[in-house]
Protein backbone atom coordinates (compact mmCIF):
# COMPACT_ATOMS: atom_id res chain seq x y z
CA UNK A 1 0.00 0.00 0.00
CA UNK A 2 1.47 3.49 -1.09
CA UNK A 3 0.68 6.69 1.23
CA UNK A 4 1.40 10.03 0.45
CA UNK A 5 2.52 12.79 3.12
CA UNK A 6 1.14 15.71 2.22
CA UNK A 7 2.47 18.86 3.65
CA UNK A 8 0.49 21.72 3.19
CA UNK A 9 1.82 25.21 2.80
CA UNK A 10 1.91 28.49 5.04
CA UNK A 11 2.53 31.90 4.17
CA UNK A 12 5.95 31.67 4.51
CA UNK A 13 6.67 28.55 2.07
CA UNK A 14 4.24 30.72 -0.30
CA UNK A 15 6.78 33.33 0.28
CA UNK A 16 9.59 31.13 -0.63
CA UNK A 17 11.39 31.35 2.91
CA UNK A 18 13.48 28.02 2.86
CA UNK A 19 13.91 25.80 6.35
CA UNK A 20 15.80 26.12 9.41
CA UNK A 21 18.88 24.12 9.24
CA UNK A 22 17.30 22.52 12.99
CA UNK A 23 14.13 21.37 10.50
CA UNK A 24 16.59 20.29 7.39
CA UNK A 25 18.13 17.93 10.11
CA UNK A 26 15.17 16.85 11.37
CA UNK A 27 13.84 15.84 7.90
CA UNK A 28 17.38 14.28 6.80
CA UNK A 29 16.89 12.25 9.89
CA UNK A 30 13.44 11.03 9.34
CA UNK A 31 13.70 10.51 5.61
CA UNK A 32 16.92 8.33 6.90
CA UNK A 33 14.40 6.59 9.16
CA UNK A 34 11.94 5.93 6.40
CA UNK A 35 15.19 4.51 3.88
CA UNK A 36 16.52 2.10 6.71
CA UNK A 37 13.27 0.91 7.45
CA UNK A 38 12.69 0.47 3.20
CA UNK A 39 9.28 2.14 2.82
CA UNK A 40 10.17 5.72 1.09
CA UNK A 41 9.66 6.38 -2.35
CA UNK A 42 9.86 9.49 -2.54
CA UNK A 43 10.41 12.91 -0.68
CA UNK A 44 9.91 16.24 -2.22
CA UNK A 45 9.42 19.69 -1.51
CA UNK A 46 8.03 22.26 -4.14
CA UNK A 47 8.23 25.58 -5.34
CA UNK A 48 6.01 27.85 -4.31
CA UNK A 49 2.96 28.97 -6.29
CA UNK A 50 4.43 32.20 -7.68
CA UNK A 51 6.07 29.54 -9.63
CA UNK A 52 3.18 27.41 -10.35
CA UNK A 53 0.90 26.85 -13.60
CA UNK A 54 -2.58 25.42 -13.25
CA UNK A 55 -4.42 23.67 -15.90
CA UNK A 56 -8.38 23.71 -15.41
CA UNK A 57 -11.49 22.25 -17.27
CA UNK A 58 -13.80 24.88 -17.08
CA UNK A 59 -15.85 23.29 -19.94
CA UNK A 60 -16.67 19.20 -20.35
CA UNK A 61 -14.68 18.61 -24.41
CA UNK A 62 -13.37 22.19 -24.25
CA UNK A 63 -10.01 23.26 -24.00
CA UNK A 64 -7.96 23.39 -21.36
CA UNK A 65 -7.53 26.65 -19.43
CA UNK A 66 -3.93 27.59 -18.60
CA UNK A 67 -3.63 29.50 -15.30
CA UNK A 68 -0.37 30.96 -13.87
CA UNK A 69 0.68 31.24 -9.81
CA UNK A 70 0.63 32.58 -7.37
CA UNK A 71 -2.23 30.97 -5.69
CA UNK A 72 -3.77 33.08 -2.87
CA UNK A 73 -5.31 30.42 -0.48
CA UNK A 74 -1.41 28.98 1.08
CA UNK A 75 -3.93 26.32 3.14
CA UNK A 76 -5.05 24.75 -0.20
CA UNK A 77 -1.47 24.15 -1.54
CA UNK A 78 0.95 21.82 -1.37
CA UNK A 79 4.43 22.59 -0.22
CA UNK A 80 5.87 19.26 -0.60
CA UNK A 81 4.93 15.78 0.15
CA UNK A 82 6.57 12.19 1.08
CA UNK A 83 5.25 8.37 -0.54
CA UNK A 84 5.73 5.72 1.12
CA UNK A 85 5.10 1.97 0.65
CA UNK A 86 3.68 0.36 4.01
CA UNK A 87 1.84 -3.03 4.56
CA UNK A 88 -1.66 -1.08 6.66
CA UNK A 89 -3.23 1.98 7.05
CA UNK A 90 -1.82 1.81 10.67
CA UNK A 91 1.64 1.73 9.67
CA UNK A 92 1.12 4.80 7.22
CA UNK A 93 -0.18 6.56 10.25
CA UNK A 94 2.57 5.80 12.46
CA UNK A 95 4.90 6.77 10.13
CA UNK A 96 3.24 10.69 9.39
CA UNK A 97 2.75 10.85 13.41
CA UNK A 98 6.90 10.68 13.33
CA UNK A 99 7.37 13.22 11.02
CA UNK A 100 8.46 16.49 12.37
CA UNK A 101 6.24 19.54 12.31
CA UNK A 102 7.19 20.83 8.81
CA UNK A 103 7.47 23.98 10.28
CA UNK A 104 8.92 23.61 13.89
CA UNK A 105 6.55 26.05 14.64
CA UNK A 106 3.17 24.74 15.28
CA UNK A 107 1.96 25.82 11.86
CA UNK A 108 2.17 22.24 10.64
CA UNK A 109 -0.01 20.22 8.70
CA UNK A 110 0.17 16.92 6.47
CA UNK A 111 -2.58 15.56 5.17
CA UNK A 112 -2.22 11.48 4.94
CA UNK A 113 -3.66 9.56 1.76
CA UNK A 114 -4.05 6.34 0.24
CA UNK A 115 -2.72 6.48 -3.37
CA UNK A 116 -5.24 4.23 -5.59
CA UNK A 117 -3.37 0.84 -7.01
CA UNK A 118 -3.56 0.19 -10.73
CA UNK A 119 -6.22 -2.95 -10.68
CA UNK A 120 -8.67 -0.15 -8.44
CA UNK A 121 -8.57 1.70 -11.14
CA UNK A 122 -8.52 -0.32 -13.96
CA UNK A 123 -11.34 -3.50 -14.49
CA UNK A 124 -10.40 -3.45 -17.78
CA UNK A 125 -8.12 -6.19 -18.13
CA UNK A 126 -6.25 -4.84 -21.36
CA UNK A 127 -6.17 -1.48 -19.62
CA UNK A 128 -5.29 -3.01 -16.29
CA UNK A 129 -1.68 -4.50 -18.45
CA UNK A 130 -1.38 -1.40 -20.34
CA UNK A 131 -0.63 0.35 -17.34
CA UNK A 132 1.50 -2.41 -15.91
CA UNK A 133 3.41 -2.12 -18.79
CA UNK A 134 4.09 1.77 -18.49
CA UNK A 135 4.72 1.34 -14.61
CA UNK A 136 7.39 -1.50 -15.73
CA UNK A 137 8.94 1.10 -18.14
CA UNK A 138 9.62 3.54 -15.88
CA UNK A 139 11.03 1.01 -13.69
CA UNK A 140 13.04 0.28 -16.32
CA UNK A 141 14.49 3.41 -17.05
CA UNK A 142 15.22 4.51 -13.72
CA UNK A 143 17.38 1.48 -13.00
CA UNK A 144 21.14 2.14 -14.12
Amino acid sequence: MRFMMIVKATQETEAGQPPSQELVDAMLKYNEELVKAGVLVAAEGLHPTSNAIRISYPEPGGKPKVMDGPFTEAKEVIAGFTLIEVKSREEAIEWAMRMPDPYGDGKGEIELRQVFEAPEIFMDPESLAKEEHLRETVTRRKKP
